[in-house]
């Protein structure tokens, strides 16, 4: 995907690309230069990082919780989502197939398909190191001390010591490298002392084996089953292993006995060496059947995954049909069963408690939280099945609304990254949704829209069509049909309503776009040719116009930035490709200065490895078998996969759209809804900064108490973190005087301030009192420039909403309590009489 964010001033092309999965270019025309505002508005721009990605929650590879249990961890993509809204920054360069997390919760390990692994930082949430297994990767999992983890690769387990144990400055150091299977390793679990491990494989057995040779344990192979081993494990303690088919052990962990060399040198002794020794085995005491579990006359469904928790003893198991079952070991009694889809579940995992299952399904892309003792959700998000097509954000920037190709329309928190409406009334794909619609508009005859517009005020809608080329207008109280906008001859693209005037602009594929004066004209309008104001066109084009006097003020060529990429499966070059590409969805930023426009990705090229004297291979359909492909079901198919179509997925940006707030901005992709915001924490802009001025020198003021010129220094150093150890400290019974006499400069400062920290503060009351002490002496100056503070007001609406609200559900909840409390009460008191 290409995302572009133009700015009014010439500056070098380096000084303003970061490359990640979006690539930002700074664009600059002299004639829109405001004199001295330049430098503030590109750092303003750089200092938009990858805040969070909502609409996709799983696709493949293993979910896990974090050690305390409170958090499920899942591979999103490239991407891992903590499931506190909360997306990591880290990215792979392809899909993430296995995640794991060291026991101190403090590092974590990611490979992708391609057995590249990463040494995350869960503090820092940064990329420590990187090491390359060159193979597939089915699982990693830590021992329980921390000390090791082991990789399951091809037909071995390799053993390595855990980052920052051991005294190397390779971060991955290979201990041993254990073999005898005669297929791929698919699955590990280890004894809870980290003393053995046992392995599942594709050969249909399970080996155990010990991290240090002992004398009283070989490489055990125990089978018994007549398909691919999904998962084993180890009985809290003990070495038994139990995979439905359970096997009891006759050798205790206290009783493994350390291997003492005598006549061979132990590092030039082998595992065959030691499988002559005198030892002791592992017999078979039961085998269960799931044939019981899913009842008389139930359709086979093949087991994907498994998880078992050794403490509580629960075995959990998931299907390809989307049914799980919980289990009793080692009885195999059946405890619970359930049915949460059609689709495979991909990935099973218990918490740190047992009380918690997470279930994840890459066909619809879900996960769930299942409590399974008092049978409730805990955690149910899904996002689109298909791609999303348009976004809006609510007024506040509180809420985002996307629309799919699925016809579902999803309602997202954006502080807690979580989907909360579903709309599923739609027939057919969703091409554009404004907020605040609550009633279904029709046509008089049907047609097929394609955009959708509210105006400022929310009383008028208008929606455009495809195939009729005319723009329908409704009233949002009556849902009557107030007028039909006719003269378009060709199919409309886009409308638009004015922020500041009672105009609607109109684009269509007819190569003009339309001014059209809805309320008081009815219908007058005006044409331009090819643009209007902020408009891409198909040849790369941005042109700016004046919508009054319709006389073009500028125009940015975008051809040179959408660049030259070639896919492996484009059948002309690069440079022939790029006379055809273009931006294809635009936006303005909340103070109107920046314009953010996105397209089709320009980093997919071809791999000439692949090109052969008869094309490229990228050509030749290879089915399921081709690692780069997507398996996706043949419409009919309800139960299981039983047949799929193969396709290789391409990045494309559907819908930007800046936040109100003016903090943030969202793209919807087919990776999701991207979102990036400004991270106060990695922002150091200083004020009118002097060499005097150091947070030493600020904290002398406060300790003086002399808090008025503190507060004006922290602000013109402008470490978030300062500022907020200023104004904490300072008594309430100054804030009245303080804010009384605030020079102008630093109110709007300050009430920026205050309006980022009333979203996560505890001390709502303190900071209520500086907001409304604040607002009750500058209110009528703030009034007259409420144009350029709009998005501060509107972060500050956004927190103070988002506080009202927890609040309201606490009080009720009290006072539901206290009503009770008192019915209970004088229930007694009559029962007494």
């Amino acid at each position: 995907m290409i995302v572009k964010i133009t700015v009014n001033e010439h500056l070098p092309k380096t000084m303003c690309t970061e490359r990640r999965d979006i690539d930002f270019w700074t664009i600059c025309k002299k004639k829109f230069l405001i004199p001295g505002f330049h430098r503030k508005i590109l750092w303003y721009l750089l200092y938009f990082r990858f805040s969070n990605l909502l609409g996709s929650v799983y696709r493949k590879g293993n979910v896990t919780f974090t050690p305390d249990g409170n958090c499920v961890v899942s591979p999103v993509g490239n991407r891992v989502t903590v499931n506190k809204s909360e997306t990591l920054p880290m990215e792979s360069t392809r899909n993430i197939t296995c995640v794991a997390i060291a026991p101190d919760g403090y590092t974590m390990i990611l490979v992708n398909e391609d057995g590249e692994a990463y040494l995350c930082s869960l503090i820092s949430k940064t990329v420590l190191h990187t090491y390359h297994f060159h193979r597939p990767v089915h699982q990693i999992k830590f021992s329980p001390d921390g000390r090791k983890f082991a990789v399951t690769k091809e037909k071995t387990v390799q053993i390595f010591h855990t980052p920052g144990k051991n005294r190397e400055f390779n971060p991955f150091v290979l201990y041993k490298t254990f073999s005898g299977a005669y297929d791929s390793t698919v699955c590990i679990d280890w004894t809870s002392d980290s003393q053995a491990f046992c392995v599942g494989s594709k050969d249909m057995n399970t080996r155990v084996y010990g991290t240090q040779r002992f004398t009283n344990l070989t490489v055990y192979s125990v089978g018994g089953h007549t398909d691919a081993i999904v998962g084993s494990f180890f009985e809290a303690d003990s070495l038994d292993n139990g995979h439905v088919c359970v096997f009891e052990c006759d050798t205790d962990l206290d009783e493994l006995e350390p291997y003492k060399p005598k006549d061979v040198p132990i590092e030039d002794k082998t595992d065959d060496d030691m499988e002559t020794e005198d030892t002791k085995n592992l017999k078979q005491v039961a085998k269960h059947s799931f044939k019981e579990a899913r009842g008389e006359g139930a359709a086979y469904a093949k087991l994907t995954s498994t998880a078992y928790h050794k403490s509580t003893h629960i075995l959990v198991t998931g299907f390809e049909d989307g049914a799980f079952f919980l289990h009793e070991m080692p009885d195999f009694n059946l405890i619970h069963s359930l049915s949460i889809s059609d689709q495979v579940i991909a990935s099973v995992a218990f918490n740190n408690t047992g009380d918690w299952i997470a279930l994840a399904c890459s066909g619809l892309g879900q996960l769930l939280v299942w409590e399974w003792q008092s049978e409730t959700y805990v955690l149910k998000q899904q996002g689109h099945f298909n791609n999303m097509n348009c976004l809006c954000y609510s007024p506040d920037g509180q809420y985002i609304v996307t629309g799919g190709d699925d016809g579902k329309v999803k309602v997202w928190n954006t502080s807690s990254g979580f989907c909360f409406v579903t709309f599923n009334e739609h027939m057919g794909g969703i091409t554009g949704v404004a907020y605040r619609n609550f009633r279904t508009f029709t046509s008089p005859r049907p047609v097929q829209f394609s955009c959708i517009t509210v105006d400022h005020s929310g009383e008028v809608v208008c929606a455009g069509g495809r195939d009729t080329f005319e723009i329908f207008v409704w009233s949002m109280k009556t849902g009557r049909l107030l007028e039909v906008l006719s003269g378009h001859e060709g199919p409309i693209s886009c409308v638009s309503f004015s922020m500041t005037k009672s105009l609607l602009a109109s684009a269509s594929w007819d190569k003009s776009v339309k001014l059209w004066d809805v309320f008081e004209n009815k219908g007058a309008k005006e044409t331009i040719q090819l643009t209007t104001d902020a408009i891409s066109t198909l040849n790369a084009q941005i042109s700016f116009w004046n919508p009054t006097t319709a006389v073009q003020k500028g125009s940015i060529e975008g051809r040179h930035d959408l660049g030259y990429s070639r896919k492996d499966s484009d059948k002309v070059t690069a440079k022939t490709l790029a006379a055809g590409k273009a931006f294809t969805t635009v936006c303005y930023s909340a103070d109107g200065r920046c314009i953010l426009a996105a397209g089709q990705s320009k980093n997919e090229y071809l791999d000439k490895k692949k090109m052969t004297e008869w094309g490229s291979l990228a050509l030749v359909d290879q089915g399921e078998g081709e690692s780069d492909g997507k398996n996706i079901s043949l419409p009919g198919v309800k139960k299981g996969d039983m047949s799929s179509r193969h396709w290789k997925p391409e990045v494309r940006v559907t819908s930007i759209q800046f936040s109100p707030t003016g903090r943030a901005w969202a793209a919807t992709s087919t990776e999701g809804l991207l979102i990036y915001s400004i991270d106060q924490n990695l922002v150091f802009d200083p004020f009118d900064l002097e060499i005097e001025i150091t947070p030493s020198n600020v904290k002398k003021t406060l300790t003086r108490e002399d808090y008025s010129t503190a507060l004006m220094l922290s602000f013109r150093l402008n470490e978030s973190k300062l500022i907020q150890e200023v104004v904490e400290s300072i008594p309430i019974s100054s804030v009245e005087v303080i804010c009384e006499n605030l020079p102008d400069t630093y109110v709007d400062k300050l009430l920026d301030f205050l309006a980022r920290q009333i979203e996560s503060t505890a001390h709502i009351e303190f900071y209520m009192t500086w907001i409304n002490r604040l607002l009750m002496h500058h209110g009528p100056k703030l009034k007259q420039r409420s144009q350029k503070i709009m998005a501060i007001l509107r972060s500050l609406q956004k927190g103070l909403t988002r506080k009202h609200e927890d609040i309201g559900k606490i009080t009720d909840e009290n006072l539901n309590k206290l009503n009770f409390l008192f019915v209970v009460k004088v229930s007694f008191c009559y029962s007494f009489v």
